[in-house]
């Protein structure tokens, strides 16, 4: 009877790297942040909340690429299993994930990417239109098809354990981000209400 450790090889160290990639950067990026919303650590060091928001972007956006380079090397050291290449479900999962956090960037900037609410850079309304008539959080949701797309395109069971990694931290991002985020606004709502 076959069992998990017949399709992945837990003793490969890239396996275990890129496990700990993709748990430090949302783990990275709350934390930041939030120290950030409470003493402005880097709006004093880059002299204004913008300027502080763009270096907080540049930092996530190399974690990025470099957590996703990872993958790729921990994927390249695991056993091939035939049963899981799909590669035509794997492209279209890619490509659709991809439309979703490309879209996502686009519809927000670069401030309402990169967590520029807790710089106090609000939107002046939220973003309704696509890909967030699609789910209200597509970065992550399009992340995580990501990650899944590759595991399936490339044929790798590892790939789809750590695709749901991702999708298990996402979740739990979501559900420390999203009230906090949503007192930011309406923090700001009431202090409209009492200036008018």
């Amino acid at each position: 009877m076959a069992n998990l450790a017949d399709f992945v090889d837990f003793s490969q160290k890239s396996l275990q790297v890129s496990a700990l990639s993709i748990a430090f950067n949302p783990i990275f990026w709350n934390i930041v942040a939030r120290a950030e919303y409470r003493k402005h650590y880097l709006t004093r060091i880059f002299g204004s909340p913008y300027n502080g928001c763009y270096f907080l972007a540049f930092t996530i956006f190399t974690l990025g690429i470099a957590r996703d380079h990872v993958y790729q090397l921990a994927l390249t050291d695991q056993p091939y299993y035939a049963p899981v290449h799909q590669p035509l479900l794997g492209g279209a999962l890619f490509g659709f994930g991809s439309i979703l956090v490309l879209s996502s960037m686009w519809a927000l900037g670069v401030t309402g990417t990169y967590l520029g609410d807790y710089f106090g850079i609000l939107m002046d309304a939220p973003v309704t239109g696509f890909p967030f008539n699609v789910t209200g959080s597509p970065m992550y949701w399009g992340s995580t098809l990501n990650f899944l797309g590759v595991a399936l395109y490339q044929g790798k069971v590892a790939g789809i354990l750590l695709t749901a990694q991702v999708f298990v931290l996402y979740w739990f991002a979501l559900r420390w981000e999203d009230p906090f985020t949503a007192e930011i606004y309406a923090k700001r709502d009431r202090e409209r209400s009492k200036m008018q």
